[in-house]
Protein backbone atom coordinates (compact mmCIF):
# COMPACT_ATOMS: atom_id res chain seq x y z
CA UNK A 1 0.00 0.00 0.00
CA UNK A 2 1.44 3.55 -1.03
CA UNK A 3 2.19 5.69 1.77
CA UNK A 4 0.20 8.33 0.16
CA UNK A 5 1.75 11.41 2.15
CA UNK A 6 4.93 11.97 0.40
CA UNK A 7 6.77 12.52 -3.15
CA UNK A 8 9.84 10.60 -3.67
CA UNK A 9 12.39 10.58 -5.77
CA UNK A 10 14.82 8.13 -7.27
CA UNK A 11 18.30 8.88 -8.71
CA UNK A 12 20.36 6.64 -10.72
CA UNK A 13 18.53 3.96 -13.37
CA UNK A 14 21.21 1.58 -13.25
CA UNK A 15 21.14 -2.00 -13.14
CA UNK A 16 19.69 -2.31 -9.74
CA UNK A 17 18.48 1.16 -9.11
CA UNK A 18 16.02 0.79 -12.09
CA UNK A 19 14.48 -1.90 -10.88
CA UNK A 20 14.07 -0.69 -7.58
CA UNK A 21 12.31 2.30 -8.43
CA UNK A 22 9.75 0.28 -10.30
CA UNK A 23 9.01 -1.10 -7.30
CA UNK A 24 8.04 2.15 -5.67
CA UNK A 25 6.28 2.50 -8.61
CA UNK A 26 4.54 -0.78 -8.79
CA UNK A 27 2.96 0.37 -5.31
CA UNK A 28 1.11 3.51 -6.28
CA UNK A 29 4.15 6.28 -4.42
CA UNK A 30 4.21 9.21 -6.06
CA UNK A 31 7.05 9.07 -7.67
CA UNK A 32 10.40 11.02 -9.34
CA UNK A 33 12.96 9.99 -11.21
CA UNK A 34 15.84 11.17 -12.76
CA UNK A 35 19.38 9.66 -14.42
CA UNK A 36 22.01 11.84 -16.24
CA UNK A 37 21.50 9.25 -19.43
CA UNK A 38 17.80 10.16 -20.07
CA UNK A 39 17.18 7.41 -21.93
CA UNK A 40 17.12 5.13 -19.20
CA UNK A 41 14.10 7.16 -17.90
CA UNK A 42 12.03 5.88 -20.87
CA UNK A 43 10.68 2.77 -18.95
CA UNK A 44 9.17 5.49 -16.58
CA UNK A 45 7.11 8.02 -18.52
CA UNK A 46 3.45 8.44 -18.41
CA UNK A 47 4.13 6.42 -14.48
CA UNK A 48 6.33 8.91 -12.93
CA UNK A 49 7.33 12.28 -13.18
CA UNK A 50 10.93 12.81 -14.84
CA UNK A 51 12.97 15.05 -13.35
CA UNK A 52 14.97 18.16 -15.02
CA UNK A 53 18.17 18.26 -12.21
CA UNK A 54 18.37 16.98 -9.02
CA UNK A 55 17.99 20.32 -7.82
CA UNK A 56 14.47 20.42 -9.43
CA UNK A 57 13.62 16.79 -7.72
CA UNK A 58 14.64 18.70 -4.47
CA UNK A 59 12.42 21.27 -5.17
CA UNK A 60 9.04 18.87 -5.74
CA UNK A 61 9.82 15.83 -3.50
CA UNK A 62 10.19 15.44 0.15
CA UNK A 63 12.56 12.59 0.06
CA UNK A 64 15.01 11.24 -2.22
CA UNK A 65 16.93 7.67 -2.89
CA UNK A 66 20.32 7.77 -4.80
CA UNK A 67 21.81 4.89 -6.28
CA UNK A 68 24.54 5.75 -8.47
CA UNK A 69 28.55 4.65 -8.18
CA UNK A 70 31.79 6.83 -7.84
CA UNK A 71 31.77 9.24 -4.89
CA UNK A 72 32.32 12.06 -7.67
CA UNK A 73 29.02 10.58 -9.38
CA UNK A 74 27.66 11.26 -5.23
CA UNK A 75 28.79 14.88 -4.57
CA UNK A 76 27.89 15.83 -8.10
CA UNK A 77 24.25 14.68 -7.86
CA UNK A 78 23.82 15.83 -3.69
CA UNK A 79 26.20 18.92 -3.48
CA UNK A 80 27.05 20.04 -7.42
CA UNK A 81 25.57 23.05 -9.08
CA UNK A 82 22.50 21.24 -9.65
CA UNK A 83 22.13 19.22 -6.51
CA UNK A 84 20.15 17.92 -4.08
CA UNK A 85 21.30 20.65 -2.09
CA UNK A 86 20.36 22.97 -4.02
CA UNK A 87 16.20 22.31 -3.96
CA UNK A 88 13.56 23.85 -1.84
CA UNK A 89 11.54 20.73 -0.09
CA UNK A 90 13.53 17.57 0.34
CA UNK A 91 14.71 17.08 3.54
CA UNK A 92 15.51 13.48 3.61
CA UNK A 93 18.28 11.94 1.78
CA UNK A 94 18.93 8.58 1.50
CA UNK A 95 21.94 7.20 0.14
CA UNK A 96 21.65 3.82 -1.29
CA UNK A 97 24.92 2.99 -2.52
CA UNK A 98 28.11 1.35 -1.38
CA UNK A 99 31.41 3.94 -0.31
CA UNK A 100 33.89 4.76 1.91
CA UNK A 101 31.89 5.91 5.76
CA UNK A 102 33.93 9.32 5.08
CA UNK A 103 32.02 10.02 1.87
CA UNK A 104 28.57 9.17 3.59
CA UNK A 105 29.87 11.84 6.63
CA UNK A 106 30.63 14.30 4.11
CA UNK A 107 27.60 14.32 1.99
CA UNK A 108 25.58 14.27 5.52
CA UNK A 109 27.23 17.30 6.95
CA UNK A 110 27.13 19.47 4.04
CA UNK A 111 23.13 18.12 3.77
CA UNK A 112 22.63 18.60 7.24
CA UNK A 113 23.47 22.15 6.51
CA UNK A 114 20.96 22.82 4.48
CA UNK A 115 18.22 21.12 6.36
CA UNK A 116 18.35 17.97 4.89
CA UNK A 117 18.58 14.54 6.93
CA UNK A 118 20.99 11.93 5.62
CA UNK A 119 19.85 8.08 5.75
CA UNK A 120 22.48 5.66 5.29
CA UNK A 121 20.75 2.69 3.61
CA UNK A 122 22.58 0.34 1.41
CA UNK A 123 21.53 -2.58 0.34
CA UNK A 124 22.46 -5.91 -1.21
CA UNK A 125 21.08 -9.10 -2.66
CA UNK A 126 21.70 -8.26 -6.61
CA UNK A 127 19.53 -7.55 -9.36
CA UNK A 128 16.67 -10.52 -9.19
CA UNK A 129 16.37 -9.28 -5.51
CA UNK A 130 15.67 -5.45 -6.30
CA UNK A 131 13.16 -6.73 -9.00
CA UNK A 132 11.60 -9.16 -6.29
CA UNK A 133 11.82 -6.81 -3.90
CA UNK A 134 13.44 -9.11 -1.51
CA UNK A 135 16.50 -6.87 -0.85
CA UNK A 136 18.19 -6.47 2.34
CA UNK A 137 18.80 -3.32 3.88
CA UNK A 138 21.18 -2.08 6.29
CA UNK A 139 20.51 1.47 7.76
CA UNK A 140 21.71 4.28 9.70
CA UNK A 141 21.24 7.79 10.58
CA UNK A 142 19.09 9.51 12.55
CA UNK A 143 15.56 7.62 13.57
CA UNK A 144 13.45 10.22 12.14
CA UNK A 145 14.77 10.38 8.82
CA UNK A 146 14.59 6.39 9.24
CA UNK A 147 11.29 6.14 10.73
CA UNK A 148 10.12 8.27 7.61
CA UNK A 149 12.13 5.99 4.96
CA UNK A 150 10.83 2.70 6.16
CA UNK A 151 7.88 2.05 4.37
CA UNK A 152 9.72 3.25 1.05
CA UNK A 153 12.08 0.88 1.41
CA UNK A 154 9.81 -2.01 1.81
CA UNK A 155 8.91 -1.72 -1.38
CA UNK A 156 11.98 -2.98 -2.32
CA UNK A 157 13.47 -5.05 0.87
CA UNK A 158 12.46 -7.76 2.73
CA UNK A 159 15.14 -7.54 5.77
CA UNK A 160 15.41 -3.81 7.29
CA UNK A 161 17.89 -3.60 9.97
CA UNK A 162 18.46 0.04 11.83
CA UNK A 163 22.19 0.16 13.26
CA UNK A 164 22.01 2.74 14.88
CA UNK A 165 21.71 6.79 14.51
CA UNK A 166 25.35 7.05 13.32
CA UNK A 167 25.71 8.64 10.00
CA UNK A 168 28.15 5.65 7.90
CA UNK A 169 28.09 2.74 10.14
CA UNK A 170 25.55 1.05 7.70
CA UNK A 171 28.24 1.51 4.92
CA UNK A 172 30.63 -0.24 7.14
CA UNK A 173 28.56 -3.45 7.47
CA UNK A 174 28.17 -3.14 3.45
CA UNK A 175 31.90 -3.14 2.89
CA UNK A 176 31.65 -6.33 5.64
CA UNK A 177 29.38 -7.87 3.78
CA UNK A 178 30.74 -7.60 0.11
CA UNK A 179 34.16 -8.74 1.14
CA UNK A 180 32.99 -11.95 2.33
CA UNK A 181 30.39 -11.78 -0.53
CA UNK A 182 33.47 -11.33 -3.24
CA UNK A 183 35.73 -13.86 -1.43
CA UNK A 184 33.45 -16.61 -1.29
CA UNK A 185 33.37 -16.30 -5.17
CA UNK A 186 36.63 -15.67 -5.80
CA UNK A 187 37.88 -18.65 -3.79
CA UNK A 188 34.32 -20.92 -5.34
CA UNK A 189 35.85 -19.84 -8.65
CA UNK A 190 39.43 -21.19 -7.73
CA UNK A 191 38.27 -24.00 -6.31
CA UNK A 192 36.24 -25.14 -9.33
CA UNK A 193 39.02 -24.45 -11.75
CA UNK A 194 41.12 -26.72 -9.85
CA UNK A 195 38.56 -29.89 -9.84
CA UNK A 196 37.74 -29.49 -13.64
CA UNK A 197 41.20 -29.22 -14.21
CA UNK A 198 41.45 -32.67 -11.89
CA UNK A 199 38.49 -34.33 -14.13
CA UNK A 200 35.54 -33.42 -12.41
CA UNK A 201 32.20 -32.75 -13.53
CA UNK A 202 31.17 -29.13 -12.61
CA UNK A 203 27.66 -29.65 -11.96
CA UNK A 204 28.54 -32.67 -9.70
CA UNK A 205 30.63 -30.70 -7.64
CA UNK A 206 28.37 -28.00 -7.04
CA UNK A 207 25.77 -30.59 -5.79
CA UNK A 208 28.12 -31.64 -3.41
CA UNK A 209 29.27 -28.72 -2.11
CA UNK A 210 25.76 -27.34 -1.83
CA UNK A 211 25.04 -30.05 0.40
CA UNK A 212 27.95 -29.75 2.13
CA UNK A 213 29.68 -26.98 4.43
CA UNK A 214 31.36 -25.60 1.50
CA UNK A 215 27.96 -23.88 0.21
CA UNK A 216 28.01 -19.96 -0.04
CA UNK A 217 25.62 -17.61 -2.31
CA UNK A 218 28.57 -17.59 -5.34
CA UNK A 219 27.85 -21.75 -5.37
CA UNK A 220 23.84 -21.43 -4.75
CA UNK A 221 23.12 -18.71 -6.99
CA UNK A 222 25.99 -16.87 -8.88
CA UNK A 223 28.18 -19.91 -10.47
CA UNK A 224 25.05 -22.64 -11.58
CA UNK A 225 23.28 -19.40 -12.82
CA UNK A 226 25.90 -17.18 -14.80
CA UNK A 227 29.21 -19.40 -14.66
CA UNK A 228 28.05 -22.75 -15.80
CA UNK A 229 25.47 -21.46 -18.16
CA UNK A 230 28.28 -18.75 -19.46
CA UNK A 231 25.82 -16.23 -19.35
CA UNK A 232 28.35 -14.11 -16.95
CA UNK A 233 24.47 -11.65 -15.90
CA UNK A 234 24.95 -11.83 -12.73
CA UNK A 235 24.19 -7.91 -12.78
CA UNK A 236 26.80 -6.41 -10.68
CA UNK A 237 30.05 -5.41 -12.55
CA UNK A 238 33.69 -5.62 -11.86
CA UNK A 239 35.07 -1.80 -11.22
CA UNK A 240 32.73 -1.04 -8.92
CA UNK A 241 33.30 -4.42 -7.00
CA UNK A 242 36.97 -3.45 -6.91
CA UNK A 243 35.96 -0.07 -5.54
CA UNK A 244 34.20 -1.19 -2.98
CA UNK A 245 36.58 -3.86 -1.75
CA UNK A 246 39.37 -0.85 -1.79
CA UNK A 247 36.91 1.28 0.42
CA UNK A 248 37.11 -2.22 2.90
CA UNK A 249 40.46 -2.08 2.82
CA UNK A 250 40.69 2.02 3.29
CA UNK A 251 38.41 1.44 6.40
CA UNK A 252 40.34 -1.29 7.38
CA UNK A 253 43.73 1.07 7.50
CA UNK A 254 41.88 3.88 9.60
CA UNK A 255 41.47 1.19 12.24
CA UNK A 256 45.11 -0.37 11.65
CA UNK A 257 43.70 -4.08 10.84
CA UNK A 258 45.69 -6.04 8.75
CA UNK A 259 43.64 -7.56 5.81
CA UNK A 260 45.85 -9.51 3.28
CA UNK A 261 42.93 -12.04 2.31
CA UNK A 262 40.85 -8.77 1.22
CA UNK A 263 43.63 -7.65 -0.71
CA UNK A 264 44.15 -10.76 -2.00
CA UNK A 265 40.79 -10.60 -3.49
CA UNK A 266 41.52 -7.16 -4.98
CA UNK A 267 43.90 -8.77 -6.45
CA UNK A 268 41.98 -11.37 -8.39
CA UNK A 269 39.28 -8.80 -9.27
CA UNK A 270 42.26 -6.54 -11.03
CA UNK A 271 42.96 -9.17 -12.89
CA UNK A 272 39.45 -10.10 -14.12
CA UNK A 273 38.89 -6.50 -15.17
CA UNK A 274 42.61 -6.23 -16.68
CA UNK A 275 41.85 -9.25 -18.80
CA UNK A 276 37.99 -8.46 -19.38
CA UNK A 277 37.25 -4.81 -18.94
CA UNK A 278 35.84 -2.56 -15.87
CA UNK A 279 32.29 -2.95 -17.04
CA UNK A 280 32.55 -7.16 -17.56
CA UNK A 281 29.88 -8.80 -14.80
CA UNK A 282 32.09 -9.90 -11.47
CA UNK A 283 31.04 -13.97 -12.33
CA UNK A 284 33.95 -12.84 -15.05
CA UNK A 285 36.90 -13.02 -12.45
CA UNK A 286 36.58 -16.85 -13.31
CA UNK A 287 37.78 -16.33 -16.88
CA UNK A 288 41.43 -15.56 -15.83
CA UNK A 289 41.59 -18.49 -13.82
CA UNK A 290 40.15 -20.42 -16.48
CA UNK A 291 43.18 -19.67 -19.05
CA UNK A 292 45.66 -19.83 -16.69
CA UNK A 293 44.33 -23.44 -16.38
CA UNK A 294 43.47 -24.13 -19.62
CA UNK A 295 39.51 -25.25 -18.65
CA UNK A 296 36.58 -23.91 -18.47
CA UNK A 297 34.17 -24.29 -15.95
CA UNK A 298 31.09 -24.56 -17.73
CA UNK A 299 28.64 -26.81 -20.50
CA UNK A 300 30.14 -25.02 -22.97
CA UNK A 301 33.07 -23.21 -24.76
CA UNK A 302 31.27 -20.47 -26.17
CA UNK A 303 31.82 -16.94 -25.03
CA UNK A 304 35.30 -18.47 -22.93
CA UNK A 305 37.99 -18.27 -25.64
CA UNK A 306 40.16 -15.29 -26.14
CA UNK A 307 40.85 -14.84 -29.81
CA UNK A 308 43.62 -17.04 -31.02
CA UNK A 309 42.56 -20.25 -29.00
CA UNK A 310 43.38 -23.47 -30.37
CA UNK A 311 40.19 -24.80 -30.00
CA UNK A 312 40.89 -28.40 -30.65
CA UNK A 313 43.41 -28.63 -27.62
CA UNK A 314 41.27 -26.33 -25.55
CA UNK A 315 38.09 -29.01 -26.06
CA UNK A 316 41.21 -31.73 -25.18
CA UNK A 317 41.33 -30.27 -21.77
CA UNK A 318 38.48 -28.85 -21.16
CA UNK A 319 37.64 -32.36 -19.16
CA UNK A 320 40.55 -34.08 -18.58
CA UNK A 321 40.73 -37.50 -17.15
CA UNK A 322 41.51 -38.22 -13.87
CA UNK A 323 45.49 -38.21 -12.79
CA UNK A 324 46.69 -41.50 -12.33
CA UNK A 325 47.24 -41.63 -8.49
CA UNK A 326 43.32 -40.69 -8.34
CA UNK A 327 42.49 -43.40 -10.76
CA UNK A 328 44.21 -45.54 -8.13
CA UNK A 329 41.97 -44.52 -5.59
Amino acid sequence: MAQGRSVVGFIGLGAIGSPMAERLVQAGEDVIVYNRTISKTARFRGRAKIAASPARMADAADIIFVCVTTADAYRDVVLGPLGIVRGSRAKIYVHVGTNEAAVVEELAAQLYAGGIMTLDAPMTGGVESATNGTLTVMASGPREAFSRAEPFLKHYAKKITFLGERVGAAQVMKLVNNVISAGNLAVACEAMVVGRKAGLDPAVMLEIINNGSGQSNATLTKIPAHILTRKFSYGATLGPAIMILEALAIEAGLHDVPVPLAEAIIASLRTAAAEEGDAADVTRIIRPMERAAGVTVGASNADANPPGTDMAAMAESDLPALPRTAQRG
